[in-house]
């Protein structure tokens, strides 16, 4: 299908957010590092319907940002897959002799360790909310299921393999709680289109079919050079305004590196038994501990790794897609210093030696992500090109 974009397509000043009237900031993250976010200038050509397509109302981007904006859907099921590829090598026996993340008297069922599995290929997930007081997320293994309940003031993680439970009190009021996050295209939709200014170009890609239902594509490219990003592009459902499916590609093309969409979906109440939860027998029980509140905000599932946002206490270099993240790790040396024999020479062999102004470092990259890390250990970070954090890490000494 040909894009539906015009060079000279207008849209909305640089200072104005056609979904609240006020500029905002924002920056959307995949697990393990920051991705410039993009800000938009709303195209203004109509979508038309292709041959095979829905034969869908002509709308322009601008009014078809607007209805997702307007979109309030408060119940509602469905099954959603979800592929990522950064193209991270393979770590999963390193991962085991590390314990996968846990703590020494942690839980398999909490989330912040558990939905992390998200970070790399491909997974099935089925969804349910019923409100903001109500809602599931499940993850569908090959032979075993991990769910998040959340159900009133409750929020409970069930591992069936391990049969573990995880149980903490939600701490947000309900309203807080119906803009938390899930992984699910609706929520990376939302953050993605936060941010309107002239750093990117936003139109409408014609129509298609999602999960069965009538829907637009609305297409976010960057302007801004040095950018890793290819293009984000997001299916929008018809009716209600609820984004079905999320696709972000790199500029070195191939695979998504995000492609997040139902395959299934029903705006129907789920039954109230969905959301009903209690420990099975036999099954070990974990209440999360006092103090750990704090670090309960950025769990996944429900408001964590995989919804937008940057890294907490770093700064940020730039804006719009080419944003970078900077922070410091306290420890010098690089990302080796701290580490001896055999296991300092496997992160270095993972990136690639960099010097400039700033000094020497090490250059992480994945297809969409790239990070710098220099000897006096700073990070920069960003869906930028190694050349722009090299850049970056030179001007700012």
């Amino acid at each position: 299908m040909a894009p539906y974009e015009s060079d000279h397509a207008t849209g909305t000043g640089p200072d104005e957010d056609p979904r609240t009237g006020r500029r905002k900031a924002a920056r959307y993250v995949v697990p393990v590092a920051v991705v410039g976010v993009a800000a938009a200038t709303i195209g203004l050509v109509p979508a038309l319907a292709a041959a095979g397509d829905p034969d869908l109302p002509e709308i322009t981007a601008q009014q078809l940002v607007e209805k997702i904006a307007k979109s309030d859907v408060q119940q509602m099921s469905g099954t959603v897959k979800v592929s990522t590829d950064l193209g991270l090598p393979d770590l999963g026996a390193l991962q085991d002799g590390m314990g996968s993340g846990r703590d020494g008297d942690g839980s398999s069922a909490d989330p912040r360790t558990k939905l992390t599995e998200l970070a790399s290929g491909t997974h099935t997930l089925r969804v349910a909310a019923d409100g903001p007081e109500k809602q599931k997320v499940s993850l569908l293994e090959r032979d075993a299921e991990y769910s998040l309940i959340h159900n009133d003031k409750d929020v409970w993680g069930y591992d069936s393999a391990s049969n573990e439970v995880f149980h903490t009190t939600a701490r947000h009021s309900g309203e807080e709680r119906g803009h938390q996050r899930s992984a699910t295209p609706d929520d990376f939709a939302e953050e993605a289109l936060k941010s309107v200014d002239d750093t990117t170009s936003v139109t409408v890609d014609g129509t298609t079919r999602i999960a069965g239902r009538d829907a637009y594509k609305l297409l976010i490219k960057p302007k801004q050079s040095g950018s890793t990003v290819g293009a984000v592009t997001i299916g929008v459902d018809a009716k209600t305004g609820l984004p079905l499916k999320f696709t972000l590609t790199p500029k070195s093309g191939g695979a998504a590196v995000l492609d997040a969409g139902f395959t299934k979906v029903s705006f129907a109440a789920p039954p109230a038994s969905t959301f009903d939860f209690r420990p099975p027998k036999g099954a070990k029980v974990t209440e999360e501990k006092p103090g750990d509140d704090g670090r309960r905000e950025h769990a996944p599932g429900f408001g964590g790794e995989f919804a937008p946002g940057g890294l907490k206490g770093a700064d940020t270099i730039g804006e719009g897609w080419t944003a970078i993240a900077k922070f410091g790790t306290g420890a010098e040396g690089g990302p080796t210093g701290s580490q001896d024999g055999a296991m300092g020479g496997f992160l270095g062999s993972l990136g690639d030696p960099v010097s400039g102004d700033f000094g020497k470092g090490t250059v992480f990259s994945t297809r969409l992500v790239n990070a710098l890390i220099t000897d006096d250990g700073t990070v920069y970070a960003g869906a930028v090109t190694k050349e722009a954090l090299v850049k970056a890490a030179d001007a700012d000494k």
